[in-house]
């Protein structure tokens, strides 16, 4: 059966049109808000209660994909006056980020399910890194996920470098929306607070030390996750979130933290790469040949616009 309290969780009508009725008389909608090793917190709207798989789950998986990630709605039975319940299948996702896992091996590691709009933090000292914001784009991209910019430790940096900084991204990627901050400036949090709308779900990604956890405190309005110091060194940071979670804020947003990704593997990402290489797209679609690749064959549009400084190499080293 549908609870009416779940649509403060973010089950809103593209959900409610996609939900399979079948198998539902006796189950309760949830949300999963926390995944651990073995064992999942799941919420119904009121309370988050510990959650297993139900055997069938566990035995007919043919990949990650196929388990409950953050963010993913799943149909459960509560026991024991509503202490503990059994998930017995995923329902239908909006959207799935995952990432390809090292290796040779082609396999996938969840990140999250059924997120609106994923918010890129990079900050503006030496974490700033235009190569790696494209990774993220295609990431989230590919996964029919809004992506907007933060840029964080804007107190760093004066105006003009920060404009500088912003003019950097827009010059390849002209509508992309981006917002310095500072987790030390309130003025600027509060326009980071303006971005975040009730029932729409939200990811925080990047690298460690860009200062997620801290935004994620500031945008809770308390300190309830612990934050680990940067390595003067080389401004990497140490990971001081350590599993993926949903929270519901005070606006009615969801957020899900994740631990910060180092690296970040892609595959199977033709949209996500079009989308955020879109002049380029539209260049190879003048190549002599359907199947050039961009690299060394005459007559390629792509290069010819590299050597003619009308797109920078970089862009095409992803």
């Amino acid at each position: 059966m549908i609870s009416n309290s779940i649509e403060a969780l973010g089950f809103g009508k593209w959900f409610q049109d996609n939900v399979d009725p079948v198998g539902l008389d006796s189950n309760v909608i949830d949300r999963v808000m926390a995944v651990h090793k073995d064992s999942y917190i799941i919420n119904n709207g009121e309370n988050d209660v510990f959650a297993e798989l139900i055997g069938k789950m566990l035995f007919s998986a043919a990949s990650p994909i196929d388990f409950p990630a953050v963010g993913d709605w799943v149909s459960a039975t509560f026991y024991d006056k509503d202490t503990f319940s059994i998930i017995h299948n995923v329902l239908s996702r909006k959207s799935l980020l995952k990432r390809k896992t090292p290796g040779k091996r082609i396999d996938f590691q969840l990140i999250a399910a059924n997120i609106d709009v994923a918010l890129i933090v990079q900050s503006l000292d030496t974490n700033f890194n235009l190569r790696r914001l494209e990774r993220y784009l295609v990431m989230v991209r590919d996964s029919n996920i809004e992506p907007i910019v933060l840029l964080s430790k804007s107190d760093l940096l004066d105006k003009k470098d920060i404009e500088n900084r912003v003019t950097e991204i827009h010059k390849i990627m002209p509508f992309l929306q981006v917002q310095p901050f500072s987790n030390e400036d309130e003025a600027s949090l509060k326009n980071v607070k303006d971005l975040l709308y009730p029932r729409q779900t939200y990811c925080l990604l990047g690298s460690s030390g860009v200062g997620k956890t801290t935004l994620l405190n500031n945008l809770f309005g308390d300190s309830i996750y612990t934050t680990k110091t940067v390595r003067k060194k080389d401004s990497k940071g140490r990971h001081a979130t350590t599993h993926r979670q949903l929270i519901k804020l005070d606006c009615g947003a969801m957020l899900i933290d994740t631990p910060g990704m180092r690296e970040l593997g892609t595959f199977s990402v033709e949209t996500g790469i079009n989308e955020t290489f879109a002049e380029i797209a539209e260049l190879s679609e003048k190549c002599q040949f359907n199947d050039c690749t961009h690299t060394n064959e005459s007559g390629c549009a792509v290069i010819n616009a590299v050597k003619t400084g009308q797109v920078p190499e970089k862009r095409i080293n992803l």
